[in-house]
C-alpha cells in the first residue's frame, strides 16, 4: 500500500514540477517567475525526499537540506534584485 502511494505521489509531484517549469518559462511577470522558481525548488526537495524513502537511505536528506538552503538564498537574492536593481550594494 505504501509503495503504491509513494509512486502516485512521485507522479503528482513530477506533474507539479512540469507545471512550474511552464510557469517559469511563460510567466507574464518577473515576480511570477520568482514564485515559480521558489515552488520548483520546494517540489525538487519533495522529490528527493521521496526518492530517499523509496531507496531506504538517509543520504538524500542531506541533499534536500542543501537544496533548501540554496533555494532560499536564491529566492532572497532574486527578490532583492527585483526590488532594488542590484543584489550587493
Amino acid at each position: 500500500m505504501i509503495t503504491v502511494a509513494l509512486h502516485i505521489t512521485i507522479a503528482l509531484i513530477t506533474l507539479a514540477v512540469l507545471l512550474n517549469v511552464f510557469r517559469l518559462v511563460r510567466g507574464p511577470d518577473s515576480t511570477d517567475r520568482v514564485l515559480a522558481l521558489d515552488t520548483l525548488y520546494i517540489n525538487a526537495i519533495a522529490l528527493i525526499l521521496l526518492l530517499g524513502i523509496e531507496l531506504g537511505t538517509r543520504l538524500y536528506l542531506e541533499a534536500a537540506l542543501l537544496i533548501a538552503v540554496m533555494g532560499f538564498v536564491g529566492t532572497v537574492a532574486l527578490a532583492k534584485y527585483l526590488k532594488r536593481g542590484s543584489v550587493i550594494e
